[in-house]
C-alpha cells in the first residue's frame, strides 16, 4: 500500500481507540450504577435497574446505533456527531451487560461480610465502599476483560454511520486497491493486537487488585504427598 493509504488506516485505528476508550468509560459508569442498583434494598430501584438491563441486553447494538443517529434528530430536533452517537449507543448497550457482572460479583461476596458491616453500624454506602466493592471488584476483572474485547469488536458497527473507524478505513483501502484478502488480513491482525494488549493490561490490573486485598495464589499439595491416617485426618509427608 502507498503511504497515503497507510495514513488512512492509521487514522482509522486512532478513531477506533478513541471510540473504545469513551464508550468503555461510559459503560463502566453505567455498569456500576445499574449493577449496584440491582442489589438495592428498595424494590422499585431494583425493578428500574432490571428493566434497563433487560431492554438494552435484548436489543441489537447496531439497531441502537441507527436509533441514536437517525431517529433522535427528527424526534428531538438535535443531531449527535457520529463519535458521540456511537459512544452513547455502545456505552449504554455494553453497560447493561456489565451491570450483570457487577451484580453477580456483589452477591457473591460472603454474606458474613455484609453482616459484619451491619454489626459495626456502617451505613449502606459505607458497607458498599469499604467492604463489598474492595472484595467484588477483583472478581469483576476477568469478565470485564472479555466484555472490553467484545466492545472493541462492536466499534466496527459505527462504520454504518460513515464514521472513519478502522473497519470503514479498511473498506476504503479495499475499494482503492481491489484487494480483499490482503487488506482484511491486515485489519484482522490489527484488531487482534489491540485485543491482546487489552487482555494483558486487564490481567495486570487483576493481579494488582487482588494483591491489594491480600489474595495470594492458592498452593495445592500434590496428591502423592497426601497420606490418610487411621483417624481419617490428612497428613503430608513423603518419608516413612
Amino acid at each position: 500500500m502507498t503511504s497515503g493509504l497507510w495514513e488512512l488506516v492509521l487514522h482509522g485505528i486512532w478513531v477506533t481507540v478513541q471510540l473504545l476508550v469513551l464508550s468503555a468509560l461510559l459503560a463502566t459508569v453505567v455498569s456500576f450504577v445499574v449493577g449496584v442498583a440491582r442489589t438495592h434494598r428498595l424494590w422499585i430501584v431494583r425493578f428500574l435497574a432490571g428493566f434497563y438491563t433487560e431492554v438494552f441486553r435484548g436489543t441489537s447494538a447496531l439497531i441502537m446505533i441507527f436509533w441514536v443517529f437517525f431517529v433522535l434528530p427528527p424526534a428531538f430536533g438535535w443531531q449527535l456527531v457520529p463519535m458521540w452517537a456511537g459512544t452513547l449507543a455502545l456505552g449504554l448497550t455494553y453497560g447493561a451487560y456489565g451491570a450483570e457482572i457487577v451484580r453477580g460479583a456483589l452477591t457473591a461476596v460472603d454474606p458474613a461480610q455484609r453482616e459484619g458491616g451491619i454489626a459495626l453500624s456502617f451505613t449502606p454506602w459505607q458497607r458498599m465502599r469499604l467492604i463489598l466493592l474492595p472484595q467484588a471488584v477483583p472478581e469483576m476483572i476477568p469478565p470485564f476483560s472479555n466484555l472490553l474485547v467484545e466492545l472493541l469488536k462492536g466499534t466496527a458497527l459505527v462504520s454504518v454511520m460513515g464514521m472513519g473507524d478502522l473497519a470503514f478505513s479498511g473498506n476504503l483501502v479495499r475499494l482503492a486497491l481491489q484487494e480483499s484478502a490482503e487488506i482484511y488480513t491486515y485489519i484482522l491482525l490489527i484488531y487482534f493486537v489491540i485485543a491482546f494488549l487489552l487482555t494483558r493490561v486487564m490481567r495486570g490490573l487483576e493481579r494488582q487488585l487482588k494483591a491489594g486485598v491480600g489474595k495470594a495464589p492458592r498452593k495445592t499439595v500434590p496428591a502423592q504427598a497426601r497420606v490418610s491416617d487411621g483417624a481419617g485426618a490428612v497428613k503430608v509427608g513423603g518419608g516413612a
